[in-house]
Order: structure tokens, then C-alpha cells, then sequence
């Protein structure tokens, strides 16, 4: 069985940037353990599987794993998936995405890029001693924490997120979380790192994360958009807009590479 295939940078800022993640259509879905090993298989960050829908107003169905397993909530390859199937077919300008644990997600055509529609995550303030210490980053602003797994470190300026060197055998005694550190940016509104010591590093650019840090960030702005770019090493922008209980992430998209994956 050949299955399309396509490597989609997202959220880019100039060559080899943005967040890697592989699409695959389906006709069809296979059983849980071949969509894990077809995703060790490609080894990137996250691999989207697309599949037709008919329920809940969509016309996808969507789903992403890692190697690690399924992801909850994954606006890379959200947006990446809404690239490969939009830039199929031109006369269209929105497609909207059935999800497990997301809802419906939709992706349209925007003037720089794809908007992507996602639910806000807000957090609530939470002393985060042991992961400051771990991050080895000085004295935060603000920390806040979400159920889901989230660790937001705001410090005081861009060149103290830069500064950041996390000590990940510290941070993954915290469990299974992402950790988000963020500060007012020099030319953009904001600026991000994400590390997730599950896996043992740096995330490139993260849709999630975003949707998590909105709320605080529209308080602290005085505005519902902004600009933010994730400064890790491939590094990434987005434009990010509140409205109500939803996030807006508007970034472009790059089609690094096409073919098929043979599943045999």
C-alpha cells in the first residue's frame, strides 16, 4: 500500500525553520499500532493522518502521534495538514478537521500563511519552585501552571529566555509536562522557548504552548494580537489573536518534501 506523503515545515521564518511534521492521507484508518510505528518510522516531532469525515461538520478526520504515542493537541501539524490539503485544491479556502481530544479544528487561508482555530488553554498562577531551579533561569515575572501538563515561566526579558539552559534530568522528575518560558520580545510583541524533558529537548515551535500563553499575554498587552517568534535553534513565527474561548494561530507553511510511504 503506497500512502501520500508530505514533509510540511510550519510556522517558518525563512529556510530550514518552523516546526517540522509529516501528512499522511488515508482511506481509511488502520489500527492504532500501525499509525505508532509509521510515525517512529518518519521520526519526526509529530505525523498527522488525515482521513475522510462526515460527522460533526468536518470534512477530515485528523490524528497525530509521535513516536512516544498519540498526541492530545498538536497545532503544528494541525496547520501543516490544513497546508497539504488546501494547497491540493486551490479553489478552496477553509477545511475543518474532526479530532479526538480537540474538537473540530479549522484551518483557512490567511494573507501571510494559514490561521489556525484552536481552543484556549488558561492557566492559573502556581508557585513552580523545582522547575525555575531546573531552568536555571533567575527570578520569573510570573509562574503559572494548566492541568494539562503546561509550566509557564515568564521572565523579564528576551535575553533571559535566551539565556535559558534547562537541566532536563531535573525537569523530568516534574513528570510528563512541557515548559514554557516567555518574555516581552525585541521585534515581536513576545517570545518563546518550549522544552519538554520527555523527550529529552527543545521543541522547534509550538502551536499548543501559544494557546496556552494567550490569555496572559492579551491581559498583560492591552490587546487580543500579537506577534510572537519561538526562539528555539530552527526558530518560528506566529501571529496570535484571542477571541473568547478560542486562539487564533496564524503562520506559513513550507512542503519540504513529497512522496509516498510504502506500507507493506
Amino acid at each position: 500500500m503506497d500512502l501520500p506523503f508530505a514533509r510540511v515545515d510550519a510556522f517558518v521564518d525563512g529556510p530550514f525553520s518552523g516546526n517540522p511534521a509529516a501528512v499522511l492521507r488515508l482511506d481509511a484508518w488502520p489500527d492504532d499500532a500501525t499509525l505508532l510505528a509509521i510515525a517512529t518510522q518518519i521520526g519526526l516531532p509529530a505525523t498527522a493522518f488525515v482521513t475522510p469525515a462526515a460527522k460533526d461538520g468536518a470534512e477530515l478526520d485528523l490524528r497525530w502521534f509521535s513516536g512516544r504515542g498519540e498526541i492530545a493537541l498538536c497545532g503544528h501539524a494541525t496547520l501543516a495538514s490544513g497546508h497539504v490539503m488546501l494547497d491540493a485544491e486551490p479553489a478552496r479556502n477553509r477545511v475543518r478537521f474532526a479530532t479526538r481530544r480537540a474538537g473540530v479544528l479549522a484551518v483557512e487561508r490567511a494573507e501571510h500563511g494559514y490561521r489556525l482555530d484552536v481552543p484556549a488553554l488558561v492557566p492559573v498562577s502556581r508557585p513552580l519552585p523545582a522547575i525555575v531551579a531546573a531552568l536555571g533561569a533567575g527570578a520569573p515575572v510570573a509562574t503559572l501552571w494548566h492541568d494539562r501538563g503546561y509550566a509557564v515561566v515568564v521572565l523579564p526579558d528576551e535575553a533571559a529566555v535566551a539565556a535559558v539552559q534547562p537541566d532536563f534530568a531535573a525537569l523530568t522528575k516534574a513528570g510528563n509536562i512541557s515548559v514554557i518560558v516567555t518574555a516581552p520580545g525585541r521585534d515581536t510583541d513576545i517570545v518563546s522557548r518550549v522544552f519538554v524533558p520527555e523527550h529529552g529537548g527543545e521543541d522547534a515551535v509550538t502551536g499548543s504552548a501559544h494557546a496556552v500563553i494567550a490569555t496572559y499575554w492579551t491581559h498583560r498587552l492591552g490587546s487580543p494580537a500579537f506577534t510572537a517568534r519561538q526562539a528555539s535553534p530552527r526558530g518560528g513565527r506566529l501571529h496570535c489573536r484571542l477571541d473568547g474561548e478560542r486562539v487564533e494561530l496564524t503562520g506559513s507553511c513550507v512542503t519540504v518534501m513529497e512522496g509516498h510511504f510504502h506500507l507493506s
